[in-house]
């Protein structure tokens, strides 16, 4: 098998979606921290000129995007599991919560983290007023299911979980959201979960 090598930082949660499904997967990996010197250099710009992680290397192959390197992995390495379904209709919702991952869910709880935690310059008002109008309407659609998409963990579930968990370590409580705690620990339950390194948790918006 290919080795592949997957460049990130451990409390990204882009880089935590992956390293998800690289353990689910069973997926010998080697892991390179990519902090943000390294995303400077030469050689990392080389792989992506972006200078964002995570970055995948499998064998000739660089894909970057963590969404967009789920997908290669289920594609490559499990084409037939449960992660993208056969049915259409339900890959259709898989890539709609992909969407989300990368929108609603990048923009408003992950977003209210890195201002917190990191201190990146991002608008915290914009990033609660976005977490405070997704997260109802993702507590609506969980009720009465275990996971995102059918019947199965997706991909969907690995990509959105780990912003959403981490949403009181921005500030935003999930309190109120006895669906979405219940979602997160379904998915913490599953073989092969690796949890990300906890942070503080500041004043509640």
């Amino acid at each position: 098998m290919t080795t592949l090598t997957l460049y990130g930082t451990e409390l990204s949660g882009h880089v935590h979606r992956v390293r998800l499904l690289l353990a689910m997967l069973n997926l010998p990996t080697t892991l390179k921290e990519a902090g943000a010197d390294v995303r400077k250099s030469a050689a990392f710009l080389a792989l992506n000129p972006l200078g964002q992680v995570p970055v995948l290397v499998d064998g000739e192959h660089v894909i970057t995007d963590s969404n967009a390197i789920l997908i290669w992995l289920v594609k490559r390495y499990a084409p037939d599991s449960q992660w993208l379904p056969q049915d259409l209709h339900q890959q259709a919702q898989v890539q709609q919560w992909l969407g989300k991952a990368a929108g609603e869910i990048r923009y408003g709880v992950a977003s209210a983290r890195l201002i917190k935690q990191f201190g990146t310059p991002e608008n915290y008002d914009s990033a609660v007023a976005t977490a405070r109008k997704f997260l109802p309407q993702m507590e609506a659609h969980l009720g009465g299911k275990n996971w995102l998409v059918g019947d199965s963990a997706t991909l969907a579930d690995l990509a959105c979980y780990a912003y959403v968990a981490c949403a009181p370590e921005g500030g935003i409580s999930l309190r109120d959201y006895p669906a979405i705690r219940q979602w997160l620990q379904n998915v913490e339950a599953l073989p092969g979960f690796i949890a990300l390194p906890p942070l503080p948790h500041p004043q509640e918006a």
